[in-house]
């Protein structure tokens, strides 16, 4: 699975668009990331720029952007109303897919050691990247701002993590840079049966971590309590890492919860709507819907998806399509303007277009394809699509116990066997190209010229790697669809019993794969040379055969009893 994260650079300049565009010019150049995003403000003096990618690729373009930011950008003459000290202020680092927060730590660490050492830039890493808890603050990194900074990277308490402690011309113009690792912020809005903004702030009020202000007596009109400094008192809203504020929007002729969920891990979108919903009705109002401004990760319209089709004591383990459908009915999303899950997920903005995949052909182009001449789709793509079809019929029995009258008590166990099954079939759907990825490098390493010793070399050594990848591909075919043979056995043994032929077919269809990717394992080992490796992958191979028989005559021993009587 491709890791994926999100990279957020703050960049002192909003109003010279040459310089912006200089600076996304430099990005961009890191071909394999997608610019999402370049949000100039004229007031702030600050552009927000959003680009994704995969990890390394990422590091390198916010290192190039990073670079030409403090090229271009004279932090001794910068003015604007945005708190800031450095041409590029802020670069956060936000896991998005397949990424760790833990990953995300190290990489941006990584990236502010390279920043500092080979640009001279005083670097401090924040939020979770954050050596000590006192410098997890982004406010307290940048106190002071520019004007202090001087005195600032020089101190015992404040010197930077990385780059320079000493100010110097360059340091002058360039600021300093925090760099740090932060979960997904999401920019939601929830729509009211109401045109009062006063009532939406009311509500706003209510959730908001922040929450309202504390009075005496009347709860709108009455004095305000102080502590002890001085400081007004807060009742804390409902939801935590939540920013709210009430609006009406002229363009809908409603008003609006605008919300900032800062760590989507804390508080998700699903949650904040059923609090707004909740909160709302206590005071007479109705939530219509709702708007998502701006991108989502799909892991999170997934979660908000199977959280409403739990609520339903509906199987979750159905397919990412329908659960996004649940989830955007769910929360009202397409009450303003048709939510594309195309153009509002991440993943699917990013997904590489050109890429031609197998598993996007139809039933009968792949068909097609694997009769033609070429020899790829061959047997290890084919072991491992009717593996998928194999799970995919486990998954099946499971969803239609879930839903088989009279067992409703028994909803939640077969949901819990549906997603196991999708877990196998995804997987295996994913081996369907892996497998042909893994021929054609092998064919691409055969193809490498070996006119003189170091080429020869450096061929030699591709052909080995191709060829590993080209056993431990179908080796894992294998072990997947070995493993989802659990699925079909529990739904031969106590799924719903109309089905329980579906069930059998899933087993010959998991058989059928393990079969299949054994010979690719077998062919692709002979001439091996890592001899250690291949007598642990082949005696591996050997074990998943002789056990996929094994549980393939029970399961249908048992499927031949039921349907006997």
């Amino acid at each position: 699975m491709k890791k994926i994260i999100e990279c957020v650079p703050n960049f002192s300049e909003g109003r010279d668009m040459s310089i912006i565009k200089e600076i996304t010019n430099a990005i961009e150049s890191v071909a394999e990331i997608s610019l999402l995003d370049v949000d100039p403000g004229k007031a702030t003096n600050r552009t927000v720029v959003t680009f994704v990618g995969e990890p390394d690729d990422v590091l390198e373009a916010a290192f190039r952007g990073i670079k030409k930011a403090a090229e271009l950008i004279d932090m001794s003459q910068h003015h604007g109303e945005h708190p800031r000290f450095g041409a590029t202020d802020v670069c956060p680092l936000v896991p998005v897919a397949n990424v760790t927060m833990e990953e995300a730590v190290e990489y941006a660490r990584k990236l502010a050691k390279r920043v500092g050492e080979e640009l001279e830039i005083p670097v401090f890493c924040y939020e979770f990247a954050a050596f000590n808890e006192k410098r997890r603050s982004l406010a307290n990194c940048r106190s002071g701002e520019y004007e202090a900074l001087k005195e600032r990277i020089s101190s015992d308490e404040w010197k930077p993590d990385f780059g320079p402690t000493a100010w110097n011309e360059k340091v002058a113009g360039s600021g300093a840079t925090a760099i740090g690792a932060r979960n997904f912020l999401i920019a939601y809005n929830i729509n009211l049966n109401t045109t009062s903004t006063r009532r939406a702030n009311a509500i706003a009020f209510d959730v908001r971590e922040a929450g309202r202000v504390k009075r005496e007596g009347n709860p709108v009109t009455g004095k305000i309590v102080n502590d002890e400094n001085g400081e007004p008192v807060r009742i804390p809203g409902t939801l935590k890492k939540t920013r709210a504020i009430g609006w009406y929007i002229e363009e809908y002729g409603v008003a609006q919860i605008s919300m900032n969920l800062t760590d989507i891990t804390v508080t998700p979108v699903h949650v904040a709507f059923d609090e707004v919903v909740e909160k709302a009705g206590e005071r007479g109002i109705r939530v219509t819907g709702s708007e998502l401004v701006g991108l989502i990760p799909l892991q999170a319209m997934l979660d908000a998806g199977k959280y409403f089709l739990k609520k339903q004591e509906r199987s979750t383990g159905i397919s990412d399509e329908e659960i996004i459908k649940i989830a955007v009915k769910s929360l009202g999303l397409d009450e303003l303007y048709p939510f594309d899950p195309k153009k509002k997920i991440i993943e699917y903005v990013i997904e590489d277009k050109s890429a031609k995949k197998l598993i996007d052909m139809t039933l009968t182009r792949f068909k097609d394809e694997t009769a033609s001449e070429s020899p790829a789709p061959g047997g290890g793509s084919i072991s491992a699509y009717v593996g998928a079809l194999g799970a995919a019929l486990g998954s099946m029995v499971a969803n239609l116990s879930a839903h088989k009258r009279g067992w409703d008590a028994r909803w939640e166990e077969f949901s819990d066997w549906a997603e196991k099954g999708k877990t196998y079939h995804s997987a295996l759907l994913n081996c369907v190209d892996e497998d042909t990825d893994a021929f054609n490098k092998i064919m691409a390493a055969f193809g490498l010229p070996k006119s003189s010793e170091q080429e020869i070399a450096e061929r030699k050594q591709a052909i080995h790697d191709a060829t590993k990848n080209a056993i431990e591909v179908p080796l894992k075919v294998m072990q997947l669809a070995h493993d989802s043979m659990e699925v079909m056995a529990a739904m031969a043994d106590f799924g719903n019993p109309n089905s329980v032929s579906d069930a059998g077919v899933g087993a010959l269809c998991a058989r059928t794969a393990v079969e299949g990717a054994y010979l690719n394992v077998k062919i692709n080992a002979a001439g091996f040379g890592d001899k250690a490796f291949l007598e642990t992958a082949l005696q591996k191979a050997e074990d998943l055969l002789s056990s996929a028989r094994e549980k393939e005559n029970r399961i249908l021993k048992t499927v031949h009893e039921k349907i006997e009587g």
